[in-house]
């Protein structure tokens, strides 16, 4: 907990909102691991709050599935299921070859652009072995496909049922050749969009979605403090 910088300044939102958005960026970046134990009183001091916000971000962050609150123990950052984390894998696979699918059939030319100038921005990330460049590339490179699906809750709905998925992803990103092989899998996909290929757009984005898996399963065996134990 000591290592960990949390910051609300600059933040937006009533104290409860700012607090509950620092706690949950730094769960999400991995600054606090899997098992992590959050102390009120610790947590108070160095935000510079009382407990009220601070009970009321964790009661959140509960719900959200990222702390575990056990009753007059201890609150920890909620460790990792290999379960979860694929089934989370296989309802992102569900949401995201249907919006790709849709998205090549009705690209725009400003959709194409915006695309095309992420893609640009990942090969150029990959160049200069930025990992952390790269992963924000790549998470815009998906949030935009779904956003242009036009349906306004998707990407929210896609982000909050992966929430887990999203932390266990920190963990896979810096394997070697891996931003390369992603770049590649991107590229694949944006061909299909570009060609109004549907079923090119649903067997690129899948397989690219698919990989995660081979990545996900030795997780637990690599970093067992991480996982609850079955």
């Amino acid at each position: 907990m000591s290592e960990t910088k949390l910051d609300i300044n600059g933040l937006d939102g009533p104290l409860g909102q700012r607090v509950y958005a620092a706690l949950r960026q730094n769960i999400l970046d991995m600054s606090l691991e899997p098992g992590a134990i959050l102390r009120k009183g610790a947590l108070c001091d160095q935000l510079g709050v009382s407990r009220s916000p601070v009970a009321e971000a964790l009661g959140r962050l509960s719900s959200d599935g990222l702390v575990e609150i056990i009753p007059q123990s201890a609150t920890r950052v909620s460790q990792f299921s290999l379960a979860q984390l694929l089934e989370e894998n296989f309802l992102r696979e569900a949401v995201e070859v249907a919006a790709v699918a849709q998205v090549a059939q009705d690209r725009t030319s400003e959709q194409l652009t915006r695309l095309s100038r992420n893609l640009r921005l990942q090969g150029l990330l990959v160049e200069d072995k930025d990992n952390q460049g790269f992963f924000e590339a790549d998470l815009a490179f998906h949030e935009m496909i779904l956003d242009f699906t036009g349906f306004p809750r998707v990407t929210l709905v896609a982000e909050e049922m992966t929430l887990q998925l999203l932390r266990a992803r920190k963990l896979i990103l810096p394997e070697a050749g891996r931003p390369k092989e992603a770049f590649t899998e991107h590229n694949a996909i944006l061909n299909a969009i570009k060609a109004q290929d549907v079923e090119a757009a649903r067997a690129t984005m899948s397989f690219h979605l698919r990989q995660l898996i081979k990545r996900i399963e030795p997780l637990e065996r690599q970093h067992p403090d991480f996982f609850r134990l079955a």
